[in-house]
């Protein structure tokens, strides 16, 4: 606090006596932007930041069709969705469309919270069972139900929780990730069922996001999927992160491993930023659950929500950014293996698309975390205009994953950036 700016100084004090101290800020010197563009944030002094670390704003902030159809929908209706209205309808269909068969039902909410709540229940009320595995440094949400699902949040594991070690190449020794996984999901599985609760569903981010980013070797989640459907379980995919073609391959994460989980949730990404998530699944799981549980969301799928979601998903075509994921992802991590190999702190360089991992080491032979140096290296890029954040179980993982829009430039700039900031912190 002491070393802030006056103005920041009150703002802060004024944020912690109505929010409370259970509401953190990110960074040593908390950004106060005021306007956003593309990738680009600036603040009320005029400073311009590259926003490395929004997924939120997915397809750029402020992004002008996305603006456009929310202010023209806003005009006319905004309701709720026990009325009919053909933005949800067309939505719906259009968003199916990406979707492999079976999974052929959306239902909308307003959170991928949400999302991940409904999921739990649908998979509960089909199976008859109770348990969910998840992976050991997971978020997945913060309802009640979904906390307890997500151990990087949650001190208390619930009795109904089973918890495995996340599937990281870099620090499990195994020549067969996926075996290794599928191992660890199975004992949980037993587990669970010797306990009483039964075994529900497998709960994963496909990329593994809050584990310290994990996309490799794809396919290795296919084993447990088998392993799931050998335990009578569901499986269920959490697409929030990486979804909507950040990871620069097809539509959606789970696509890289070869599998089709029986329930996706989405979120954060699907509105740029307005409130908007959904649950997909299958018309045999709803079936399953319908004649028990009927769900409804009063401002799940509103109209103005729905508009936002369909100018998302028409950008996220229409401007090809799953290829420019693709590109623009293989440069930065070109441009970060380089700098690899300049310091020894850093023990890897990990990512798919336009999310990306650089795990920070104290020691490249121990490939003993560095949290302390990881943090530094976040504060001194906010300092020089670059945001991006850390993850994983010892918060020494750099976590790189900008809006989709990000140019040559920018991945230039972000790299010269980057390695200035290697070279002074790590010498």
């Amino acid at each position: 606090m002491h070393g802030l700016p006056p103005q920041l100084r009150g703002l802060v004090r004024r944020r912690r006596q109505v929010l409370g101290s259970a509401t953190p800020l990110l960074y040593r010197t908390p950004l106060h932007p005021v306007a956003g563009s593309g990738v680009w944030l600036e603040d009320g002094d005029g400073n311009r930041f590259l926003d490395m670390y929004n997924n939120v704003a997915s397809v750029g902030h402020c992004h002008p069709r996305v603006t456009a159809a929310v202010t023209e929908q806003l005009r006319l209706l905004n309701t709720h969705t026990r009325y009919l209205h053909d933005g949800i309808v067309d939505y719906a269909e259009d968003l199916l469309g990406t979707f492999p068969d079976p999974l052929a039902v959306a239902m909308f909410t307003c959170t991928g919270s949400e999302a991940n709540d409904l999921a739990l229940q649908l998979a509960r009320q089909a199976t008859g069972r109770h348990g969910i595995v998840v992976t050991e440094s997971a978020y997945h949400g913060n309802t009640t139900a979904v906390a307890a699902c997500s151990p990087s949040i949650s001190r208390t594991v619930e009795p109904w929780i089973r918890v495995v070690p996340a599937p990281n190449a870099y620090r499990v020794d195994t020549d067969d990730l996926g075996a290794w996984f599928a191992a660890q999901v199975a004992e949980q599985i037993h587990d669970l069922e010797q306990s009483g609760y039964g075994f529900a569903a497998l709960l994963v981010d496909t990329v593994f996001s809050s584990d310290g980013i994990l996309p490799d070797p794809a396919p290795f989640l296919k084993p447990a999927a088998d392993v799931v459907r050998g335990g009578g379980g569901l499986l269920l995919a959490d697409e929030v992160q990486p979804g909507f073609g950040r990871l620069g391959h097809g539509m959606w994460g789970f696509r890289r491993h070869d599998i089709v989980p029986d329930i996706v949730t989405l979120g954060k990404p699907m509105g740029n930023g307005m409130p908007v998530a959904a649950t997909i699944t299958s018309r045999d799981v709803v079936a399953e659950t319908g004649s028990k549980v009927k769900y409804f969301n009063t401002f799940g799928g509103n109209p103005v929500s729905m508009a936002a979601a369909q100018a998302v998903l028409d950008v996220i075509r229409d401007e090809q950014l799953i290829e420019v994921a693709h590109e623009r992802g293989a440069a930065l991590r070109t441009g970060l293996r380089t700098i690899e190999r300049t310091t020894a702190s850093i023990g890897d360089v990990r990512g798919a698309g336009l999310f990306l991992g650089v795990e920070i080491v104290a020691d490249a032979d121990t490939r003993y975390p560095d949290a302390d140096t990881a943090l530094t290296m976040v504060n001194r890029m906010r300092d020089r205009g670059i945001l991006i954040s850390v993850a994983g179980a010892h918060g020494n993982v750099l976590k790189i994953r900008p809006p989709l829009p990000l140019t040559s430039a920018d991945v230039d700039h972000f790299l010269d950036v980057f390695a200035r900031t290697v070279a002074e912190v790590t010498s």
